[in-house]
């Protein structure tokens, strides 16, 4: 099972619940929803969500994303992040961890994963 994953705060997640789909505003924005390999979430979280509280980081089977994966240097980083170009169906969210920062507000890997 091939694996991918998305953080977002944990609020808005629980939100969605009802929703039957999961949409964020990258997609709106950008048409895409970002999401990361398991060796690039702690780098995005670090840069993206430093010192923040109350995130979720979704894991997310490939196989069960109906719309378009494609892996892409958005960014020119010389790494392809995965984007998911469409709504996400709340059952290819295999699992929700918590995601909180350390004393420092960086970011490590829940152990499950």
């Amino acid at each position: 099972m091939a694996m991918i994953y998305h953080i977002t705060p944990r609020a808005v997640w629980e939100a969605t619940q009802g929703a039957g789909v999961y949409r964020t505003e990258s997609l709106e924005s950008e048409g895409f929803i970002h999401c990361s390999r398991r060796d690039q979430v702690v780098a995005v979280a670090d840069a993206n969500f430093h010192g923040q509280t109350g995130l979720a980081l979704l894991a997310i089977d490939e196989a069960r994303v109906a719309p378009e994966i494609r892996y892409e240097d958005c960014y020119d980083t010389g790494q392809a992040f995965p984007h998911i170009y469409g709504p996400l169906e709340l059952n290819a969210v295999t699992q929700v961890f918590d995601f909180p920062s350390d004393a420092s507000g960086r970011f490590a890997l829940p152990d499950e994963i």
